[in-house]
């Protein structure tokens, strides 16, 4: 299992410069992976930050988690990716996902049926980062295009997929999937079976696991988890999570996080590895400089390992 850093705790400052500082210093202390997310209404573009990242930092891979979809129609987010790809070379996987229904709320953006909505999207996307062409005709999406420029390579894409029917059109058309708030019991009994089942149908290669939690080595597992409870509450009230939750037999977000001694974190993470994820990106969440210090020694010394 590769390790990596997401970089979502900073989404919020909205600086391109604070991302690039702490991609830097992930890829010099030899994490294998950057991912940052993209709020619907958040107005700080993961793919163009991510595309300054990778001019300032080499040899580390680089991807989007989650961009959302239903805001770009996939002609266009295909045109993004392949622009950032040029431009940082072939260490690009592009996340994308649903997002959830009362964020798109915000920008008067419906929900109906966001599963042929997927399926539609990914049936776009996936020629035109392929194959550089598409022709294609949905009930909601269509597009004729051919891109322009050679194609250097695909792009790989991986789904934001949680409930059964996500599952199978991600393992059908995706490269994978990336995971949030989803623990090591549903992952190993849920998330992998049906992905799995449904790319071996179509013919594709064993898919990409990678799965994101927050992180922290501390002697005060309660202070941290309080705080995990006070500011991620949210994520446990939003439908999609609120399943992998029950699924998982945890009351919320603090409960699925990963805190305690640095063994105790090391293992929940290997654990992680024996459930069938690929690659695990931690989100850091840390209350001192010394569980900073503390959290990110543990985490390389998994890479070592």
């Amino acid at each position: 299992m590769k390790i990596g850093i997401n970089g979502t705790g900073l989404v919020q400052k909205g600086s391109v410069a604070a991302v690039v500082d702490h991609a830097s210093i992930a890829a010099a202390d030899g994490f294998a992976h950057y991912w940052l997310a993209e709020h619907p209404t958040g107005g700080f573009d993961a793919l163009t930050v991510l595309t300054a990242v990778g001019q300032a930092v080499p040899n580390i891979e680089l991807g989007t988690a989650i961009v959302p979809t239903f805001p770009r129609h996939p002609v266009v987010l295909a045109g993004q990716a392949r622009t950032s790809a040029d431009i940082v070379g072939p260490r690009l996987t592009l996340g994308i996902g649903l997002s959830h229904e009362v964020m798109l709320a915000q920008l008067g953006i419906g929900f109906e049926k966001p599963i042929r909505h997927l399926r539609e999207y990914l049936s776009i996307l996936m020629p035109l980062l392929r194959e550089g062409r598409v022709d294609y005709q949905g009930e909601t999406l269509s597009c004729t295009a051919t891109l322009f420029g050679v194609p250097q390579g695909s792009i790989p894409v991986v789904v934001a997929a949680l409930g059964p029917q996500a599952l199978s059109v991600c393992g059908k058309l995706a490269d994978g999937t990336t995971l949030a708030w989803v623990g090591p019991k549903t992952i190993a009994e849920h998330i992998v079976p049906r992905l799995s089942e449904a790319a071996a149908k179509a013919g594709r290669k064993a898919p990409r696991v990678i799965s994101t939690l927050p992180v922290c080595v501390t002697q005060q597992p309660d202070v941290i988890r309080g705080a995990i409870s006070k500011g991620l509450s949210m994520y446990g009230q939003l439908p999609s999570y609120r399943a992998m939750f029950d699924r998982e037999g945890v009351a919320g977000p603090a409960d699925i996080a990963i805190v305690g001694s640095r063994a105790e974190v090391c293992d929940a993470i290997e654990g992680l590895a024996a459930a069938g994820v690929t690659d695990f990106a931690a989100s850091e969440f840390c209350l001192s400089p010394a569980e900073r210090e503390e959290t990110r020694d543990a985490l390389q010394s998994l890479v070592a390992a």
